[in-house]
């Protein structure tokens, strides 16, 4: 998609890794549920390390709908394509979505609040009361026990940091320089860093299943993530010198909408 014309009111980032199978099916439905909430949005891919055509099949998209864009990470990184993607993101709101996941009402919910100005990000929780969380049990329990321990390392008083999100762009793209951490954990840092940013910061409820098993599995990836817990403990005690300030604003709030 060529990036002439005004941007969009709306670009959601979707990283995605060998999902071929459901990649077109995906967009459409998507495509669906935002032209619902917005009359500018696109759609931007963020693929990264695929071996099975998704980069193709994203590049391919891309030629034959004018909303949807798509950018390339070399190696199979899911933080380094998200980062890559909010970089690349030119909305006035920024949406992460995950393609394997549904919570169509997610977006009209969290465009309400950055609309009426109640909020600079908004997290989807899988945890807090009113969640209703469909995934397999597994998945279920990690969820809270990677939480349990982002309170203990880090002190985080909030209830998820993965999965879906969205932001106001121009407020949330200093917090994404400022992160040093990749693959799942970037995701926590940056909801880390938004809150000691000063930004304020909004956990709505959600409701989500998998569309399909995780095309990773779960148990192989807790050493990296334990290890990059560990990075983002050091990175976070002495924050990079020259990264942009965000202006403080109100302490986060964490509510229903």
């Amino acid at each position: 998609m060529a990036e002439a014309g005004p941007p969009p009111e709306v670009t959601v980032v979707v990283p995605v890794y060998n999902e071929a199978a459901m990649l077109e099916d995906s967009t459409r439905d998507l495509a669906a549920s935002l032209g619902r909430r917005t009359d500018a949005f696109e759609i931007l891919y963020a693929e990264n390390g695929s071996t099975d055509g998704t980069l193709a099949l994203a590049q391919s998209l891309s030629q034959r709908l004018g909303y949807v864009r798509a950018i390339h990470v070399d190696t199979a990184n899911y933080g380094a394509a998200l980062r890559a993607g909010l970089l690349a993101a030119r909305g006035r709101f920024v949406l992460c979505e995950e393609i394997d996941l549904c919570d169509a009402d997610f977006h009209a919910r969290a465009l309400a609040a950055l609309r009426a100005g109640r909020a600079d990000l908004v997290v989807g929780s899988k945890a807090m009361p009113g969640a209703r969380d469909a995934r397999p049990v597994l998945r279920r329990v990690a969820t809270r026990v990677y939480n349990r321990l982002l309170r203990l390392l880090f002190g985080f008083c909030g209830t998820d940091t993965h999965g879906l999100k969205a932001a106001v762009r121009t407020t949330l793209e200093p917090v994404v320089r400022a992160c040093r951490v990749e693959h799942d954990v970037f995701a926590s840092e940056l909801v880390l860093r938004a809150e000691r940013m000063g930004l304020r910061v909004l956990e709505i409820p959600v409701e989500v299943r998998e569309k399909r098993a995780p095309s990773i599995h779960l148990l192989r990836r807790v050493p990296k993530v334990l290890r990059n817990l560990l990075a983002l403990r050091r990175a976070l005690a002495e924050p990079p010198p020259g990264d942009p300030a965000v202006p403080k604003a109100p302490d986060p709030a964490r509510e229903e909408p």
